[in-house]
């Protein structure tokens, strides 16, 4: 069975984050959840340092230059550049000229929290369903303190469409699914939520929506409303002509609410009380279905447990010396640990999968329950993942595309053999290819090809990897050159870009003029070079798509 997403109840003083008491120049007011508390003694400052650091990319939309980075976090510019520089030999972020950049490998904390947490795997097959048959937005989220995450969304494409993100922060009293969750909060919960009222009425802590209308509140009776009735709805709240329908989707073992199925819609399509008189019904039977998928659920696979998943980091402290913040590349190790056979683990169980000393992991846990990023059960001595390590980066990369994970890693090949880099996909006719992602070089002789030109697949490198049969010997060598076919003096290498299922998906190429490069030349020098960067794109596909649809273009 999915561990159910219970309310946390830490007090206030334990909260996320380690903004500056008051808000950055230009920046928004904080939200509650970031106090200015102190850490405990025995909490780990560089991790709770790199934290700041990857929310406040997070809430930049995931790129912010080193000196907006130290006045958003009130961090020393010495401090930022080490930190980012950690995070860049990690693979979280990218450090592209005056920017620093999230990178898709920061996925795989979220990834770790939805992973364990199982119930996107279990249920977001019935809710992409609900969303074809309705042809209406749909999402599962689950509560975060006085807040919801989405934990998945099926949206529809129109003028008018759902931009929130899978981790998105919104205030509960805002939304459909808010009350519902509101039904089992605690006086203290209650109270908290009060606090942050006062703090912040116009809710300018929350990014992900408009600031709030001077309207009164009614949340508390909505929330009666929900707990007598069993469902909720979101008529205009977060902003003009924005409507939802809301159903709990209760844990069969507890009772209690493990998420919350949502169909949102426009004013245009559905008014609110024609979504509880037209829509409501088949919502609910879909969570009747969820429910017994949960009630049915196999326990999960039980794999080998991982062991010594932080042994690199002593070598990189070697190698880039002061540079490379350690107890930062630990401590976000940590999270890692966690995964959908590992939801609940001991202090004991953490040590062993990071390789780390008992004292070093205990404090790392520490850290983490103070920035409110992992939860600790006394009765089970275990520790879990709490919904807010979705908000280590996973809004704005949740919404990335093949060609933006490929860009970057195209303009490093590029730039290493001095050729043009290309991703392109096949055409639903099979007959042509598309490229997608194009990096350049500046060579008196050069291969002019832009962005979403369309070229006949049979006579192209990149055509005959996507058309390649398995058995076929192009895919055998996991190849293709084409030798001055689509043009006199053109020559081009390609290779294949594979999904998680192993489903090709893409080719890279290397495109030059013949003069520079023999047959034997390309295979021997270049194709190394290419399978590398293929092998790179494939694996922050792979971290990106686990959770989340990837377009391809």
């Amino acid at each position: 069975m999915p561990a159910t997403p219970a309310h946390t109840t830490t007090k206030p003083t334990e909260a996320a984050g380690a903004a500056p008491s008051t808000p950055p120049p230009g920046g928004s007011t904080p939200h509650l959840s970031r106090t200015t508390a102190e850490p405990p003694a025995e909490a780990v400052t560089p991790l709770v340092r790199g934290i700041a650091v990857l929310r406040r990319l997070t809430e930049a939309g995931g790129t912010l230059s080193p000196s907006a980075l130290e006045r958003a976090t009130g961090l020393a510019r010495s401090t930022v550049d080490r930190i980012t520089a950690t995070l860049a030999r990690m693979g979280y972020v990218r450090l592209d000229g005056r920017d620093v950049v999230l990178t898709p490998r920061l996925m795989e904390l979220g990834n770790a929290y939805l992973a364990a947490l199982r119930l996107p795997a279990l249920l977001d097959a019935r809710a992409d369903a609900l969303a074809d048959e309705l042809d209406e937005s749909v999402s599962l989220a689950v509560g975060d303190r006085d807040g919801i995450r989405f934990i998945h969304q099926a949206t529809r494409r129109r003028a008018m469409s759902l931009s929130f993100r899978i981790g998105d922060l919104l205030p509960a009293e805002r939304t459909a699914p808010g009350p519902l969750f509101a039904t089992e909060w605690t006086d203290e919960d209650w109270r908290r939520w009060h606090e942050r009222r006062a703090a912040d009425p116009e809710d300018r802590g929350f990014p992900a929506v408009p600031p709030r209308p001077h309207t009164t509140d009614d949340f508390e009776r909505r929330t009666a409303d929900a707990a007598r009735e069993g469902w909720a709805l979101d008529d205009q709240l977060i902003e003009p002509g924005l409507v939802a329908v809301s159903v709990p989707v209760r844990d069969p073992a507890t009772g209690r609410i493990a998420c919350v199925a949502n169909v949102v819609s426009h004013t245009s399509r559905h008014t609110a009380e024609d979504l509880r008189a037209t829509l409501l019904p088949r919502l609910r039977e879909t969570v009747a279905a969820m429910e017994r998928d949960l009630a049915t659920a196999p326990p999960p696979p039980q794999g080998p447990p991982p062991a010594d998943l932080a042994t690199w980091t002593a070598a990189s402290k070697q190698e880039l010396g002061r540079d490379f913040v350690e107890s930062l590349a630990r401590g976000l190790t940590v999270l890692t640990a966690f995964e959908e056979s590992r939801a609940a683990l001991t202090l004991t169980e953490v040590a062993k999968a990071t390789g780390l000393a008992r004292a070093t992991a205990r404090r790392s846990l520490i850290t983490y329950e103070h920035l409110g990023l992992v939860r600790h059960c006394p009765d089970t001595r275990t520790f879990t993942l709490t919904p807010r390590v979705l908000s280590l980066g996973f809004p704005p990369l949740s919404r990335t595309s093949l060609p933006r994970i490929a860009q970057p890693h195209l303009e490093d090949l590029a730039a290493q053999v001095q050729e043009s880099a290309s991703l392109a996909i096949l055409t639903p006719s099979a007959e042509e290819i598309q490229y997608t992602a194009r990096a350049v070089t500046h060579n008196i002789m050069s291969v002019d090809i832009t962005v979403g030109t369309r070229l006949p697949a049979h006579v192209t490198a990149l055509g005959r990897v996507l058309l390649a049969d398995p058995s076929s010997p192009t895919a055998q060598a996991g190849y293709a050159l084409a030798d001055e076919e689509l043009e006199e003096g053109l020559r081009a290498l390609a290779v294949p870009v594979r999904d998680r299922t192993g489903r090709t998906v893409a080719a890279a190429n290397l495109a030059m003029h013949a003069a520079r490069h023999t047959r034997e030349s390309c295979v021997e020098h270049l194709l190394p070079a290419l399978r590398r960067t293929a092998a790179l794109i494939e694996a922050d596909l792979h971290v990106a798509s686990r959770f989340t649809h990837v377009p391809l273009t």
